[in-house]
């Protein structure tokens, strides 16, 4: 065992009890019985429920073959002489017959000792053995047992509560060498190997093992291949599905946004002709105003031209954007002008700009004079009712 396998092996087996302590395992077996029970009876050894535990036993000269919770007994048979063909040892034909129709793949023989030949030990541990509870074990063999290490095989096992704080139940298992190789080199004889050397508990096992893990058969487990494979087929068949659902919800995302630029154009344009239609229906209505509260040029030049008297015209007439009205032209009498335009409701603030002179051509007096319009005053607002009046 390399230095790595041995660093780790404490972290696995605290890994192991932690599985082997929750509910999960017992769940998960219900389970699957149950799912393999609505399956066609056909169907049902293809799903076996793992290891098929078949139990040996020895009394006197004579074997007993039973499956592991049943009383009955399946196959027996004596020790005899050793079975050959063709110098090849063999099982008993007795044992065969019994396991033909077990899956040889989930098949396991495990060799129950009686009570009698087996010591077993109520240990009280602190908690920190528990990583390395079969260590451990060998050190207490010798104050536990009136057996060495090298006399024995021994296992040990963790028992649940009960136990005081700080520490925990183990028991150790022990069957003296002497006991135990006998019996294995007689299986071994009838070419039968075990997977496991327990203790007979009722129709069961007791559930430890105490036969070396050097002579612990190696088997090959095909399929535990197939199910690596199938599950590394499922594993990539998830991620071809994940990225394949991610590559849809980029492509909406995509086709989201298309859709959404698209709409924000068009929103842009929606605003635009909203703020031109807002503009024009700004300066129509300012025109409008402005119009309204702007004296006509028409009614100012007819009201000028009522005015003035016949002997009077005008060279030049002209009204800038603040209402300042300029007449420049000439008259026989220009003083009486501005009485003329005294009364007009349209231009007021008459004055002349400058001197009169006389036209020696025309023998009239040239006078320019400025006045403004008269803008109309915008409606004043009428107060709410209940309201003092200003």
């Amino acid at each position: 065992m390399s230095t790595a396998t041995q660093s780790l092996r404490p972290w696995v087996d605290r890994v192991r009890r932690g599985w082997r302590a929750s509910p999960l395992p017992g769940f998960l077996g219900w389970w699957g019985g149950e799912l393999r029970g609505m399956l066609p009876p056909r169907w049902r050894g293809w799903f076996g429920s793992g290891a098929d535990w078949h139990l040996l036993q020895h009394a006197g000269a004579l074997w007993s073959l039973r499956r592991s919770g049943y009383g009955d007994v399946l196959a027996s048979w004596d020790d005899g002489a050793d079975m050959t063909t063709d110098g090849v040892r063999v099982p008993p034909v007795a044992l065969g017959a019994a396991l033909h129709r077990v899956d040889r793949e989930d098949l396991r023989l495990a060799l129950l000792l009686p009570p009698a030949v087996v010591l077993r030990r109520t240990l009280a541990l602190p908690l920190a053995a528990r990583d390395n509870l079969l260590q451990v074990a060998g050190f207490e063999m010798d104050r536990q047992t009136p057996f060495g290490v090298a006399q024995v095989y021994y296992a040990a096992r963790e028992l649940g509560p009960p136990a005081a704080p700080g520490r925990f139940n183990a028991e150790l298992v022990v069957v003296t060498r002497d006991t135990l190789d006998p019996l294995l080199a007689r299986l071994r004889a009838q070419g039968i190997a075990v997977d496991a050397v327990d203790l007979a508990v009722g129709d069961g096992r007791l559930g430890v093992n105490l036969l070396p893990p050097e002579q612990v058969p190696h088997r090959a487990r095909p399929r535990r291949r197939l199910n690596l494979i199938l599950a590394a087929a499922c594993v990539l068949l998830l991620a071809l599905v994940l990225g394949q659902w991610l590559h849809n919800r980029q492509v909406a995302l995509a086709q989201m946004q298309a859709e959404v630029e698209a709409m924000r154009g068009e929103a842009q344009q929606v605003a635009a002709l909203r703020q031109q239609l807002q503009d024009n229906a700004g300066a129509a209505g300012f025109l409008a105003q402005r119009k309204k509260n702007t004296v006509a040029m028409l009614s100012l030049l007819q009201d000028v031209t009522a005015r003035l008297p016949d002997s009077a015209w005008l060279e030049r007439f002209s009204v800038d954007n603040t209402g300042q009205v300029g007449f420049q032209g000439q008259s026989q009498q220009a003083a009486k002008l501005l009485d003329a335009l005294k009364d007009s409701k349209l231009i007021t603030d008459a004055s002349f700009q400058g001197s009169i002179q006389p036209d020696p051509t025309t023998g009239k007096e040239r006078f320019y004079l400025t006045a403004r319009v008269n803008q109309p005053k915008p409606p004043t607002t009428t107060p709410a009712a209940g309201g003092s009046a200003p």
